[in-house]
């Protein structure tokens, strides 16, 4: 009995020097590595992972509305610019605010991925790439809902579900039909879930794509 514990084990040891460290990496909670704060009219982003600093100099009269950070990313938004960072990014990545945009009221963060929304855009950030996404919203088209787990995070309007993934570069999109309301919305690690009376919607981080499936509809 001993010896076949024995090989268990080692056969279980093996399998985890072999895993991929990519995946387990993607799959596993992360302290927070980055602060972000202001400092002499500067934006300061500390990065525990390398030990840098990156800084990026305020405007004349800019005003710093909020700033957040969690796991690998950090946000701050002002009144001009929205503004992205990354564990080992070089630089802070800016979006500035368009002409008669509202700049974004909150920020949702993941490990690895920060979703802003202004009254013309979705924004989502991505701390793999320290980049920006964004998906333009139409005159009329109104978020009802979004949620935001590690390393994805969706977005829902009248009209559509976004999907956006650490993965992945850009938001991934599926048309809702007319009247199609979402019941629930749920964002795990790699991937979220939005259950309508029609469908079942799963968005998969790992290939940036939308699966769906007919719900049975008892009369």
């Amino acid at each position: 009995m001993g010896r076949w514990r024995r090989k268990l084990l080692g056969a279980l040891c093996v399998s985890a020097v072999l895993a991929p460290a990519g995946r387990a990496d993607e799959n596993t909670p992360i302290y927070d590595l980055l602060e972000v704060r202001i400092q002499d009219r500067h934006l300061l982003a500390i990065d525990s992972e390398t030990g840098g600093e990156i800084a990026e100099q305020l405007e004349l009269g800019e005003h710093v509305l909020f700033t957040f950070e969690r796991g690998r990313v950090g946000i701050a938004v002002t009144d001009r610019r929205m503004l992205g960072v990354a564990t080992i990014s070089g630089f802070w990545q800016t979006e500035r605010l368009r002409r008669r945009e509202r700049p974004p009221p909150d920020a949702w963060l993941g490990d690895r991925v920060a979703l802003l929304l202004t009254s013309q855009r979705a924004l989502g950030f991505v701390g793999r790439t320290g980049n920006f996404s964004q998906a333009g919203l139409g005159p009329r088209e109104r978020v009802i809902d979004r949620a935001v787990g590690a390393n994805v995070l969706v977005v829902v309007t009248e009209r559509r579900a976004l999907g956006l993934s650490a993965d992945r570069g850009g938001f991934f999109e599926i048309p809702l039909q007319l009247d199609e309301r979402s019941e629930s919305l749920s964002a795990f690690a790699n991937h979220v879930t939005l259950q309508t009376p029609l469908r079942l919607l799963v968005f998969r981080g790992s290939t940036g794509a939308w699966e769906e499936s007919l719900r049975l509809l008892i009369p």
